[in-house]
C-alpha cells in the first residue's frame, strides 16, 4: 500500500538543543517516517544555529521553515473584546511569517495527514479549521493557567490567571471542531479536556540507553536540575527552592552544593544564593547527572509532563519532586521518587536522599523498570502509530 503522506508541524528544529518539546519532535518525526513520507514544516521563535539545521536536514525532508513573532500590539480595548470570543485568529498574539503562511496554505490539502505539534504554535496561523489533522497538546493552557492562580508571586499575577483560566477553557472546547484527532501527555490531561471524540494520550518519554546507567555521586553531595531558565516555571521554580529550600539543606549539609544544567542558567535569572554552580547548556548532561545525590524537580507552575522526569529515571538518578513536577506520570511517592510540596518537606527529602543514598538507589531502580515499560520511545512509539492512523482512519470516512 502506499505510504501515506505526512506534513508534519513542529515549533522548534528537531536536532536543536536539547529541552523537552525538541526531543518530543525528534522522536514523534522518527516514529511518523516509519509509517509515512514526512516532511518538515518548522515554524521556530528560537535560534537554534546552523548545526541544527544541517542535522535536521540529513534526517529529515524540508519542506519549508520561518520565524514566530509577536503579533502588533492592539489597543486595549480590543484585547478585551477578542478575549471574549471563541473562534478566532492568532489568540495567543503570536504569528508566523507570512511566506511560511503563504506555503503552508498552499499544499496543506496535498497531504493525507497534518500533524501539529503544539497547541501555540497552531494558534499562530491564521487557519482555525485544519483539515486531516491531529493537534497534539503538550500542555494545555487554561492547566497552566491554574497553577498560576495557586502559586503566583502576586496578586495581580493570580487575578489575571483566573481572567484567563475562563477564556482557555473556552477555546479548548473547540479542539475538536479545530482538529480531527487530539493527543495529549498524560490521561490526567486527557480526563481534564472531557472532550467527546478521539483523544489519544502519547507520554513524554526519553531515548533508553545503550547500557545500563551506572551512578558515580560526588564526595561532596551534590544535588542537580536541568531545564531552560527561559522558561518562566523552571527559573521561578530553582528561585522558591533557593531562597525556601536550600538555606534549611545547607544548615543540614554544610557541604553540599547545586547543579544547574540549561540554557540561560548561567545568565541574568541565575540564583545568588551559595554553593550554588550555574553549568549553562552541556552537550552530554550524562557524567555530571550521575554525580548527583539527586535531581530536584521544584517546579509549583506549568502543564503538561515534564520530560526532566523521564530523563532522570533513564540515568538511575533519584528524584525529589513537587506534584506538580510528577503530574501525568502516575508514580507514588517513596516507590518511584520523593514526592513534596512545603519547603520543610521538600528539603527534608532531600537531606535524607544525601544522606542515605541507598534509600535513593532503591527508588531510582524502581523507576528504571518503570521507565524500561512505559517511558522509553520505544515503548511509546506504537501510540504514535496508533493516533495517526486514526486520524487517516476519520479523514478518508
Amino acid at each position: 500500500m502506499r505510504k501515506p503522506s505526512i506534513l508534519y508541524v513542529i515549533p522548534c528544529w528537531p536536532h536543536g538543543k536539547s529541552f523537552g518539546s525538541q526531543l518530543r519532535a525528534l522522536h514523534i518525526g522518527r516514529a511518523l517516517k516509519e509509517i509515512g513520507n514526512v516532511k518538515l514544516v518548522v515554524a521556530d521563535s528560537v535560534d537554534c544555529g546552523m548545526d541544527g539545521m544541517k542535522a535536521t536536514s540529513l534526517e529529515f525532508d524540508i519542506e519549508c521553515y520561518g520565524k514566530v513573532r509577536h503579533a502588533e500590539r492592539t489597543p486595549w480595548i480590543r484585547r478585551m473584546t477578542r478575549a471574549f470570543q471563541r473562534r478566532i485568529s492568532y489568540p495567543d498574539g503570536m504569528i508566523v511569517d507570512e511566506a511560511l503562511e503563504s506555503r503552508v496554505s498552499q499544499i496543506s490539502n496535498n497531504f493525507d495527514l497534518i500533524w501539529l505539534s503544539n497547541l501555540r504554535m497552531a494558534n499562530s496561523f491564521s487557519r482555525w479549521r485544519w483539515p486531516h489533522s491531529l493537534i497534539d497538546v503538550d500542555d494545555l493552557p487554561s492547566m497552566y493557567e491554574k497553577t498560576l492562580l495557586k502559586n503566583g508571586e502576586n496578586f495581580l499575577e493570580r487575578a489575571s490567571a483566573g481572567f484567563r483560566i475562563m477564556k482557555y477553557k473556552r477555546r479548548e472546547k473547540l479542539l475538536g471542531e479545530r482538529f480531527t484527532v487530539t493527543a495529549v501527555c498524560s490521561e490526567a490531561d486527557r480526563k481534564y479536556l472531557g472532550l467527546n471524540g478521539s483523544i489519544h494520550v502519547i507520554p513524554n518519554g526519553f531515548a533508553r540507553p545503550t547500557t545500563e546507567p551506572l551512578r558515580k555521586p560526588a564526595t561532596s553531595p551534590r544535588l542537580g536540575f536541568i531545564g531552560q531558565f527561559n522558561y518562566p516555571p523552571n527559573h521561578q521554580g530553582i528561585h522558591w527552592f533557593t531562597k525556601h529550600c536550600w538555606p534549611r539543606i545547607k544548615q543540614e549539609v554544610p557541604n553540599a552544593r547545586l547543579r544547574l544544567i540549561g540554557r540561560d542558567t548561567d545568565g541574568p535569572r541565575r540564583p545568588t544564593a551559595p554553593d550554588v554552580d550555574a553549568l549553562a547548556w552541556l552537550e552530554d548532561p550524562a557524567a555530571e547527572i550521575a554525580s548527583w545525590s539527586a535531581m530536584i524537580v521544584p517546579v509549583r507552575t506549568g502543564a503538561g509532563t515534564r520530560v526532566k522526569i523521564a530523563d532522570a529515571f533513564s540515568r538511575k538518578c533519584p528524584v525529589i519532586s513537587t506534584t506538580l513536577g510528577a503530574f501525568g506520570y502516575n508514580v507514588a511517592n517513596g516507590r518511584e521518587l520523593c514526592l513534596a510540596d512545603s519547603p520543610a518537606e521538600f528539603a527534608e527529602a532531600c537531606v535524607r536522599l544525601m544522606r542515605h543514598p541507598e534509600e535513593g538507589a532503591a527508588m531510582a531502580n524502581r523507576a528504571w523498570q518503570r521507565f524500561l515499560d512505559e517511558w522509553t520511545w520505544e515503548a511509546i512509539t506504537p501510540r504514535i502509530w496508533a493516533a495517526a492512523e486514526d486520524c487517516l482512519r476519520q479523514s478518508r470516512n
